[in-house]
């Protein structure tokens, strides 16, 4: 993820320079500013997720602050700074999480470029915007928490629009092509040399189908990952290299309306990597149904059930697969203060890390564990 730097500054400038030049463009459009700062907790009965949470764990700290603006009718800009603290990712480093330059020709067409938010699935674009989610951890087969810091956004183009259809609705399509800038931590079996991404492609139509609070989507997402790695115990200077191709699609429906919301979505992950003199085919499947219902403008409820398959070909056995029952409660206490509070009840270690339970492999790890999450988060 891109720090600070020239081409960030620059955007900020650009952003301000029209607010002091320009009265009327400031009138018309003043500079919009948001900030968020986010504290959770996290305790599991068995197994290390997402931090040290068999004992507990605060480790679960986020803040942000972003500013848009629009430059003139067609021109604007936008960027967001953001810092966290998840157990080993963060470390409270604070980075640029998008920012982007956004030319509007027509409602149906749109150029964007810099660090852009990538449009996969229902919720990946807003998966930063805690205030825009019913619960915690989204249902995390779909959208891993750990994936963040390089799922949320490309560094690279995208074309985008609105085209109304009528009575049949209306379409919202998004194209993208552009690069990821990766940074994986070493484990006590690999040390990571370098990283590279080559390419990342993909897109998302998403029809608002002429019923109220109905739309449907389709994601595609291809990308290549190539780099080198030494083994634990090897000679510091053989080093192993690797190349994985991998095809993404999701399909997704929603329903929302009059305080209900009903969501669901099925994907595959369709991957081949070559590792020294070794290939690998591999397809992964996640899937999960969710239910909620908003009974009060400060009261909200949801559950959601997910499944995590990360070899199709291989579904038994617990570090094959994770089964996912979570239960969530959101106040929003003040129109700028939310607290949330959840319960996950969950089988299978396929998405634990056995870095973060001492090296112990998953299959060694206990099959059905449950987690408790609480979160608050202060927003304007």
């Amino acid at each position: 993820m891109p720090k600070v730097g020239a081409w960030s500054a620059a955007l900020i400038a650009a952003m301000a320079g029209p607010a002091l030049a320009d009265d009327a463009v400031s009138d018309e459009a003043p500079l919009q500013v948001h900030a968020f700062a986010s504290q959770g907790a996290l305790l599991t009965s068995n197994n290390n997720y997402l931090a040290h949470t068999e004992r507990g764990s605060l480790e679960f700290t986020e803040a942000g602050i972003n500013f848009t603006k629009a430059l003139d009718d067609r021109l604007s800009a936008g960027l967001q700074l953001f810092a966290r603290d998840l157990g080993t990712e963060g470390n409270y480093s604070a980075k640029f999480d998008w920012l982007y330059l956004d030319y509007r020709w027509k409602d149906w067409l749109g150029v964007r470029a810099g660090r852009v938010k990538l449009p996969y699935g229902l919720y990946n674009d807003t998966s930063d915007i805690d205030a825009a989610q019913p619960v915690i951890l989204l249902p995390q087969g779909v959208y891993p928490a750990t994936n963040r810091n390089f799922l949320l956004a490309q560094t690279g183009f995208e074309l985008s629009g609105f085209y109304p259809l009528g009575s049949a609705g209306a379409l919202d399509y998004h194209a993208y092509l552009g690069t990821l800038y990766l940074s994986i931590q070493d484990t006590s079996a690999v040390r990571i040399n370098n990283l590279d991404v080559p390419y990342i492609a993909g897109g998302r139509v998403l029809w608002e189908v002429p019923v109220e609070g109905l739309r449907v989507a389709a994601s595609a997402l291809n990308g290549e990952l190539d780099g080198s790695f030494t083994l634990a115990g090897e000679s510091m200077s053989t080093t192993v290299t690797f190349e994985s191709r991998s095809t993404n699609w999701l399909a997704s429906v929603e329903y929302q309306d009059r305080g209900i919301l009903l969501a669901a979505e099925y994907g595959r992950s369709v991957g081949r990597s070559t590792v020294g003199a070794m290939t690998i085919h591999r397809t992964a499947e996640h899937m999960y149904g969710l239910a909620g219902y908003r009974w009060r403008p400060w009261l909200q409820t949801t559950a959601y059930y997910s499944l995590l398959y990360p070899d199709v070909d291989q579904r038994s056995g617990q570090v094959h697969h994770q089964y996912d029952a979570a239960g969530a409660v959101r106040f929003d206490i003040t129109p700028h203060w939310i607290l949330k509070l959840e319960g996950h009840f969950l089988r299978g270690t396929a998405a634990l890390s056995s870095d973060l339970n001492g090296g112990r492999p998953l299959a060694d790890l206990v099959n059905q564990w449950w987690l408790l999450a609480a979160k608050t988060t202060v927003y304007f």
